[in-house]
């Protein structure tokens, strides 16, 4: 068990030195005492934050052991700090300067957690969905099968021969040189942007049943392209979509918060090169 804790001490300490996360919910809670170490008082809010920083692998453990494994874990570290104080670390200008960075990276998880997560609402999010998903107009989806050849020659007698009477199927199975030949050259249902353009725009021009009268040229050869079916497609559901929508939101929300802090700033980057590399990053 003592290894175990160990280990949720290094993936504190790993997972502070990555980023420090302010956990609100910790602060909330009574500064009840549970330990001392060397008088040094460790309380509830301190177990909270430090359970709320154990490696995923500990989600698994009954809350008990949680518990104690965080307790563990903030035992060693105060005790490392504490040795590490009394041997000038904190006085070191490179610590300092590693330790003044993670103060900032903090106050910025803090500010994207006040300025941008808590002002995207679920209503946001549906709103978002309802203008521009579940509104838009459908689009068809298409069914087609093709034969693809490596001559425009081998494509037009594949077309003279359906001319009169061949089965598609039949040769696309004898002829094609694509994977879907086995299925009879069947491509299943696609929608706008799936294939190649010249591909798309001969599916999305044939009437069902009807079939390709030139060859169509792609970067993979020449087509033969049959059109089985035509069908609405749906808009997918909330639910499918609403993580990456939020997502969206937020990314929107913090750019646009992040431009006019940068508008309002005096910003000097001394290396004409790396001035331009970086607003050209910034632009994108």
């Amino acid at each position: 068990m003592h290894h175990l804790f160990g280990r949720a001490a290094a993936a504190i300490i790993i997972a502070g030195a990555a980023a420090i996360s302010l956990a609100g919910s910790a602060w909330a809670q009574q500064e009840t005492v549970v330990a001392t170490v060397n008088g040094e008082q460790i309380t509830e809010a301190d177990v909270a934050l430090a359970e709320g920083e154990l490696d995923a692998q500990f989600d698994q453990l009954p809350a008990a052991q949680r518990r104690a494994a965080a307790v563990s874990a903030i035992i060693e570290i105060k005790l490392a700090a504490a040795a590490a104080q009394d041997a000038g670390v904190a006085e070191d200008p490179e610590f300092q300067r590693r330790m003044e960075f993670l103060r900032e990276r903090a106050l910025h998880s803090e500010f994207v957690k006040s300025n941008i997560a808590e002002a995207v609402s679920n209503e946001d999010v549906r709103a978002r969905y309802d203008s521009e998903i579940a509104s838009a107009a459908a689009n068809n989806e298409v069914r087609a099968s093709h034969i693809l050849v490596k001559t425009e020659d081998e494509a037009k007698d594949i077309i003279r021969q359906l001319g009169e009477g061949a089965d598609f199927a039949e040769l696309a199975k004898e002829h094609s040189s694509d994977g879907s030949a086995q299925n009879g050259g069947d491509l299943g249902f696609f929608g706008p942007g799936r294939m190649v353009p010249e591909f798309e725009k001969e599916a999305y021009a044939l009437e069902v049943g009807g079939h390709s009268k030139e060859p169509v040229q792609t970067q993979f050869g020449f087509h033969v392209v049959k059109v089985t079916d035509k069908r609405p497609q749906q808009p997918p559901a909330f639910e499918q979509v609403e993580r990456q929508i939020r997502s969206l939101l937020l990314r929107e929300k913090y750019f646009a918060e992040i431009a006019e802090l940068r508008k309002a700033a005096e910003i000097d980057i001394a290396d004409p090169e790396l001035k331009a590399a970086v607003e050209a990053a910034d632009s994108q």
